[in-house]
């Protein structure tokens, strides 16, 4: 029987690592391997430079200031989820990897879960909802296995 191979995400709203075969109890592959993606970050004062503007009242000659009708930075991040979302469900229609584990901060698992599509939703092993971005990577590669372990037992 072939072994599954299984990738791990690890995001956040700016940033995303992909591990490939982490699980596997092989020779853990190594940096270069894996798959980054950066989301550029700007300041909110960079997105909404100019003012909403300005409008005059239903009635009378009064003007006042309109808001913005959405968070831009939500946007932004919802965005990068919608282009994470992308390039995994070409790799995997591509046939590179046949589980995905999702480690995500909440808000951005949330942004995930909405942007994939049907196909990897069937193939998403486990989710996490925990900030891994910020681990250095051989610490994160033991985090990830020791809660796969834990999943694998609680399932015997």
């Amino acid at each position: 029987m072939k072994p599954q191979r299984i990738w791990v995400l690890i995001a956040d709203g700016a940033r995303a690592r992909v591990l490939r075969d982490v699980l596997s109890r092989e020779k853990a592959s190594q940096e270069d391997e894996d798959l980054m993606f950066h989301s550029e970050r700007r300041r909110p004062r960079e997105i909404m430079a100019d003012k909403p503007g300005r409008s005059f009242a239903s009635t009378g000659t009064r003007r006042s200031a309109m808001e913005y009708h959405s968070d831009p930075v939500r946007e932004e991040d919802r965005a990068f989820a919608a282009m994470l979302a992308d390039m995994l469900n070409s790799r995997h229609l591509a046939g590179d990897f046949d589980q995905l584990v999702v480690a995500a901060a909440p808000q951005m698992l949330g942004d995930l879960r909405q942007a994939f599509p049907e196909s990897l939703r069937k193939v998403t092993a486990a989710e996490i909802a925990k900030d891994f971005t910020k681990l250095p990577v051989h610490e994160l590669r033991n985090v990830i296995r020791k809660l796969e372990i834990k999943r694998a037992s609680a399932d015997e």
